[in-house]
């Protein structure tokens, strides 16, 4: 018996190794969501769609501070010009890009360039920041998607502006041929009639959308991109 107990005793601490390693490898396994989806950028070349580096990163980084119910990235870059497809969205999931498109600023946020930005009701302006999907419905636009801004002071006025994505006549490219930019908005982001269906279908319901500048007060203040 005490030979019994000596040989277990004397086996422990391989036992207690081998369970250390296996767990060390299954930590060394593991990859945080934002490390797996950093890849993404380079994967789908989207340098060579027009979308910076550091624009996806602060997307990325502003969707990690929020539960968002989907895995849809869309990312509005307003430091392109309105006569470039700089409406991005992006499939996390399946790493896939499902639209680069056409997409309008506010009429008082500048005409080629938006550079004007505003929560104020009237103001006609864009608004910066994160925004979480919400419903569809039928407007006067014909479909609409509602958009809840979420951060205080950017963008949280938005459903009560009635800031919403719609399909727009002056958001073509026959638009943009006639007056060297798209037509422009009361504020909202306004998208090409002929995709509207398949993109708000795509990111209605909780997915998360960023309205991105270079403005230094937003890169400043907003806590989403701490």
């Amino acid at each position: 018996m005490k030979k019994a107990l000596l040989i277990f005793f004397a086996l422990l601490p391989f036992s207690f190794a081998s369970t250390g390693t296996t767990v060390k490898h299954i930590s060394h396994e593991t990859v945080d969501q934002g490390s797996l989806w950093s890849g993404i950028y380079d994967e789908l070349q989207l340098d060579s769609n027009g979308l910076r580096k550091d624009v996806f990163d602060y997307a990325l980084r502003g969707l990690q501070k929020t539960a968002f119910a989907r895995s849809i990235l869309s990312i509005v870059d307003l430091s392109q010009p309105s006569n470039r497809k700089r409406l991005y969205v992006i499939d996390l999931d399946q790493h896939k890009l499902l639209f680069q498109t056409y997409v309008a600023h506010g009429r008082n946020s500048g005409e080629l360039m938006a550079a004007a930005f505003s929560n104020t009701f009237s103001s006609f302006q864009s608004s910066l920041g994160f925004y979480q999907t919400l419903n569809t419905y039928q407007g006067k636009h014909g479909l609409s998607l509602q958009l809840k801004g979420l951060e205080q002071g950017f963008n949280d006025n938005a459903f009560s502006r009635a800031i919403v994505m719609h399909g727009a006549d002056y958001v073509c490219e026959d638009f943009i041929r006639k007056t060297g930019r798209l037509g422009r908005s009361q504020g909202c982001p306004a998208i090409d009639n002929a995709v509207c269906k398949d993109i708000i279908q795509a990111i209605k319901g909780g997915s998360c959308l960023f309205v991105y500048s270079p403005n230094p007060d937003y890169l400043q203040k907003s806590t989403f991109l701490l």
